[in-house]
């Protein structure tokens, strides 16, 4: 669906680094027939996708911890996060991207993924679309350590947790990723586990 009450008039590449940072000029229709001219920084770094993994006879989810070196720049004094397994869409549809995720990051190769929603995260400042995905996983699904790919930098820990024990320690502080809480109240809400 077009915006009709929305110009984009011009856009400047700020940072062309690691993701893209666009400074967006733009005019905008107010409610009361007047023109406004606006300029927003916008981060592009793609679309991406999520999953929680869980076992309804142990009650049990896979998680991960990684350094997230934002986190502790706003904070975290050790920089390590708890989450649901991640990653960028790379040119992937979202299924295929969080299949290829899960077995790099957790080691479970899983075949059947439900899509359950998709959310834009932070739409105030960055673009990303992020699809939400659950699947049940069995010990016989793993076929590796996991940890992430080497060449990407990735030093990820693989983490089986009780659900309910995850539920505690979004209480606590311990489990502050946003995707994560969301996969974990969705578990709840729909009494998956």
């Amino acid at each position: 669906m077009q915006n009709n009450k929305v110009k984009i008039t011009k856009t400047e590449i700020l940072s062309d680094n690691w993701y893209t940072l666009n400074k967006v000029t733009y005019e905008k229709l107010k409610s009361n027939g007047t023109i406004e001219t606006q300029s927003r920084e916008a981060y592009d770094r793609g679309n991406g996708a999520t999953i929680l993994l869980y076992n309804k006879n142990s009650k049990t989810v896979i998680l991960t911890r990684q350094f997230r070196l934002p986190t502790f720049i706003n904070g975290n004094t050790t920089g390590m996060l708890i989450e649901a397994c991640a990653g960028l869409l790379d040119n992937d549809n979202p299924e295929d991207c969080i299949k290829r995720e899960t077995e790099e990051e957790t080691g479970y190769q899983i075949s059947k993924v439900e899509k359950i929603f998709e959310s834009y995260m932070s739409p105030g400042s960055v673009t990303e679309i992020l699809y939400f995905f659950i699947a049940e996983y069995s010990t016989e699904m793993k076929t590796s350590a996991g940890g992430g790919l080497e060449e990407e930098g990735e030093d990820i820990q693989v983490l089986e947790l009780s659900f309910n024990e995850t539920l505690k320690m979004i209480d606590t502080g311990e489990i502050k990723d946003a995707k994560t809480i969301m996969l974990l109240q969705h578990l709840r809400v729909k009494n998956i586990l």
